[in-house]
């Protein structure tokens, strides 16, 4: 048996959860693909519990996402919880599919494990305030990339930062308890709720989701950084630990002729560079409980700013830290939304085709791959379709006409 810092007390109740979380923690340093694993099998076990606590429908081979992303179960659990189930998800999945690997997220992800355990300690064990351990940052250490005095400045801001969140989770815990403790009996008595939940069960759950909403406000910020960070350096950028900037991702960029501002001053919250000292990119992020796209004309915004002053116009991307969207507005695109954020090589990329870019309408087609006059008419038109910024195209023909030679040619 493994024992931990920040998750004994979830080893009465839940010795399976108190076994994986003692493992990541051990592991945060010394092997942190294996430590991101067992977080992932962390948050997996606890959404299986509450689904069988609250008695959710759910299919039979849903897959853990499935689960999060369930109506009925997001009903119940808050988004600021859900972001941290979610973000625990993707990066435990880059571990074991792509052999992401990064210590310093390995030790962040602990801590945002230990905030699931916390609430659910309160919401849903027996535990109080007063059982909980503080948070305990597994020892850290430099990364192989990574000189002492770097590594120094690094984890003393760490410290910082872990001061002031132990502080306010001590009093978000004191808030909690008095709230759980005044609407105990009420919640017992609470009506049936939809979805065909225990009535008396989910009630309490409901009501003790609603004071988590202002209770854990002090960690989304972090958190919606942290999980911008963690994408962005999965595709290889180097983003640095705390809020300073590097060569490619500046933070807290200033920037002039905000028009949306009275002193036509802003901040880009992240800003990616090219080699040659061009933006490539502007990311605006937003409050995770926030649609995403209140975010676009603010970007918008920043991009015009970066252009005027560079000479180069970014590609937007605009994010709640959960809903990623791209804006290649330079190019004409719609805004869509994206699985991830583009590596240095694909926005280099993008703002080549911006002077590299031929016009399939004009450019020749082989007759000699498609020479009939429907092959030629079918490529003409997806042509076209290309041609006004769509992004898709279906080609209907029957069998024996040569739809493999049209998509060749």
């Amino acid at each position: 048996m493994k024992t931990s810092m920040n998750f004994e007390h979830l080893r009465q109740q839940w010795p399976e959860l108190a076994e994986l979380g003692a493992f990541a923690e051990n592991y945060a340093v010394t092997d942190p693909q294996s430590s991101m694993v067992k977080l992932r099998c962390y948050i997996e076990k606890v959404v299986g519990f509450l689904y069988r606590e609250l008695r959710l429908p759910v299919e039979p081979n849903a897959s853990v996402h499935d689960k999060l992303t369930n109506r009925a179960f997001t009903e119940i659990v808050d988004r600021l919880i859900l972001d941290k189930f979610h973000l625990i998800r993707r990066q435990g999945n880059k571990a074991a599919h792509e052999g992401y690997v990064d210590q310093h997220d390995a030790i962040w992800l602990v801590k945002e494990a230990y905030y699931i355990s916390v609430w659910l300690y309160i919401a849903y064990g027996d535990g109080s305030q007063h059982d909980l351990p503080d948070y305990q940052s597994p020892e850290n250490a430099p990364r192989d990339d990574e000189g002492k005095a770097e590594y120094k400045r690094k984890n003393k801001q760490l410290q910082i930062k872990l001061a002031q969140n132990s502080a306010q989770l001590e009093q978000a815990l004191k808030e909690l308890e008095e709230v759980r403790e005044a609407q105990l009996e009420a919640q017992r008595e609470a009506a049936r709720l939809k979805l065909a939940i225990d009535q008396e069960k989910s009630a309490q759950i409901i009501k003790r989701t609603d004071s988590l909403k202002s209770t854990f406000e002090f960690s989304e910020a972090e958190t919606r950084q942290r999980l911008i960070d963690a994408e962005l350096r999965s595709e290889g950028w180097d983003v640095s630990d705390d809020d300073s900037s590097t060569e490619q991702v500046s933070k807290e960029f200033a920037v002039e002729g905000i028009p949306s501002t009275s002193s036509g001053k802003g901040y880009c919250d992240y800003v990616l560079w090219d080699d040659n000292g061009l933006p490539l990119a502007v990311i605006e992020a937003k409050r995770t409980r926030r649609d995403n796209k209140q975010g676009r004309e603010q970007a918008k915004e920043y991009a015009d700013a970066l252009e005027a002053r560079f000479g180069q116009r970014p590609v937007i991307f605009y994010t709640n830290g959960y809903d990623i969207t791209i804006w290649d507005d330079a190019q004409g695109y719609a805004p869509r939304k994206l699985f991830g954020y583009y590596s240095k090589d694909s926005l280099q990329y993008l703002i080549q085709q911006r002077q590299l870019r031929k016009s399939l309408v004009e450019t020749p087609i082989d007759i000699k791959v498609a020479g009939r006059d429907y092959q030629i008419e079918t490529i003409t038109r997806v042509s076209e379709r290309f041609r006004d910024k769509h992004r898709k195209a279906l080609i209907v023909q029957a069998t024996g006409t040569g739809k493999t030679r049209v998509a060749i040619a």
